[in-house]
């Protein structure tokens, strides 16, 4: 059955959730944030003076419902009758009465006039005030710049905003902006319910460092939104995750608790992620292997005490004749012109026995955990010259014949010489063995790829197809007669000596044509030096 919990991989679940606990942790930083902005945007928002000035509570007298476009900042604002008189006023600092001349030195709201005032004094040292009024239009050009000098008297001694020649001080102080300092004061009218034209003035407090930094200061507390919010969305995000990766390892790990108590566990269909699912049908993959390894060990366990049994015979054979002959010798029933035959017929089997002990020694000596090799840079190709050229004798007097293909250049390898020549020796002995006059032995030297190649083959009786597949194991020999000849550790001894220098030896499922058998060793090439 499909999983359809989840059908992606795992890489592909880590990235997602990471993209989007990044965005969560983006989208909550983006509302602290927001509200941080919010908090310190709050001191520079402006006053809606259009909508309180076309707001009809403005003409009906309802001034009290105007307080909701004042904001927090202090800003007010005060309404004055036609005499000047003051109506009604949000704060209470505004002035009660208001001259013609006073109103009218506060600029309209929305127009586009700066005023600005110093203090200086003329050449004679007599202290003047000067004004420079900015006017500026929406066309982006420099705004039109007009000047005022007036004296300690209030007099116009320079310039003129006008045709008024004079200015008292409170005319001044509304025309300077001094009359509210840190403020910005601006006017409008409107016709109240009675059909009285009504002047309000509006005064929009402006921002201090001391009010800026005194509200970033307070700041900081919204920032500890961000922990709760993060640890909530992480929490989720394990949850999720557990969800989707705990629980499927969690049922893998109660799988592999049980197979090694040994009790055969099969995990099924354990959810999570495709990697998941594939370790869960590995596991079950493997826990088949497992049962019909165990199967093959108790056959092969058989088998080997069947072979065991049989080595035990041919060294049985070899001591009850040793024995027979022996007895016959020291009880007098052997003539003494038959002494010597029988002397020598105990001389081969002794050295039967000696055979076979050797091999056990051999491959017990192989199969140690310390059986250590001791190689040394050489030449593959000279090595085989002059092995051959020692075993030629050897050869020749058996009937073989010898076929070699050896590279001139060198071969280099990492050998144990006298370990690989029992590797040799082992393959030479068993073809000789094995096969009638005439055979033609074949050895074949290659280098490519990293690897130098060795194929030693016979065109000889070959190998019963039913042997190749284990005629590496130990106690494995040619035939299923024990004639005596071999112990069938010989080709164990070899592939363990080839392993051991890094290594493979293999018979060759399809030999070259006119062989019969070939084993292909396969060995690293030495580059040093190169």
């Amino acid at each position: 059955m499909k999983n359809k919990t989840l059908r992606g991989s795992l890489f592909g679940l880590l990235t997602r959730s990471y993209l989007l606990f990044t965005l969560v942790l983006l989208l909550i930083t983006g509302v602290v944030f927001s509200l941080w902005n919010a908090w310190l945007g709050g001191l520079y928002r402006s006053v809606d003076w259009s909508a309180l000035l076309s707001d009809p509570a403005l003409a009906s007298g309802d001034y009290a419902a105007l307080g909701r476009y004042m904001g927090t900042q202090g800003n007010t604002f005060a309404v004055y009758d036609q005499a000047g008189e003051l109506v009604y006023a949000s704060a209470q600092d505004f002035d009660g009465h208001l001259t013609s001349g006073e109103l009218s030195c506060v600029p309209f709201h929305n127009d586009p006039v700066v005023i600005s005032a110093y203090d200086t004094v003329d050449k004679s040292g007599s202290p003047r005030r000067l004004l420079v009024q900015s006017t500026y239009t929406n066309d982006g050009t420099d705004p039109q710049v007009e000047l005022m000098v007036l004296d300690e008297a209030g007099m116009v001694v320079f310039g003129g905003f006008g045709e008024q020649d004079s200015y008292t001080q409170r005319e001044y102080d509304y025309l300077s902006g001094s009359r509210f300092p840190d403020a910005f004061l601006s006017r409008g009218t409107f016709t109240a319910a009675n059909g009285q034209t009504m002047t309000v003035l509006l005064r929009e407090e402006s921002i201090t460092d001391a009010d800026y930094y005194r509200r970033y200061a307070q700041s900081w507390r919204i920032w500890l939104l961000f922990l709760p919010l993060y640890l909530l969305s992480a929490g989720a995000f394990i949850w999720w995750l557990g969800r989707k990766i705990g629980r499927p390892l969690r049922r893998l790990n109660d799988a592999v608790e049980a197979q090694a108590e040994g009790r055969l566990s099969r995990v099924g269909n354990c959810g999570g992620t495709r990697e998941i699912r594939r370790i869960g049908e590995s596991f079950d993959r493997f826990s088949d292997r497992l049962a019909e390894s165990e199967a093959e060990r108790r056959r092969l366990d058989e088998g080997r005490q069947k072979l065991i049994a049989d080595i035990s015979h041919d060294l049985k054979t070899p001591i009850t004749v040793i024995n027979g002959y022996i007895d016959a010798i020291c009880d007098g029933k052997v003539p003494p012109q038959e002494t010597e035959r029988y002397l020598k017929a105990i001389q081969t089997k002794a050295e039967t026995l000696t055979e076979l002990i050797n091999a056990f020694h051999e491959y017990s000596k192989v199969e140690h955990p310390k059986f250590v090799l001791h190689p040394a840079r050489t030449d593959l190709g000279e090595f085989l010259r002059v092995y051959l050229a020692g075993k030629y004798e050897e050869i020749d007097l058996a009937g073989f014949t010898l076929e070699v293909s050896i590279p001139d250049r060198p071969v280099w390898c990492s050998l144990d010489e006298l370990q690989f020549r029992r590797v040799l020796d082992n393959l030479l002995s068993n073809a000789l063995r094995h096969n009638r006059l005439g055979t033609v032995l074949f050895f074949d030297l290659t280098a490519g790829g990293g690897w130098a190649t060795l194929r030693v083959a016979d065109n000889g009786a070959g190998i019963p197809p039913e042997r190749t597949r284990d005629i590496f194991e130990p106690f494995v020999v040619g035939s299923d007669a024990r004639s005596g000849r071999g112990s069938g550790l010989g080709l164990s001894i070899t592939r363990r000596i080839v392993e051991k220098h890094g290594g493979t030896i293999a018979l060759s499922s399809s030999p070259a044509p006119g062989r019969s058998t070939e084993f292909v060793l396969r060995l690293p090439l030495d580059r040093q030096g190169k």
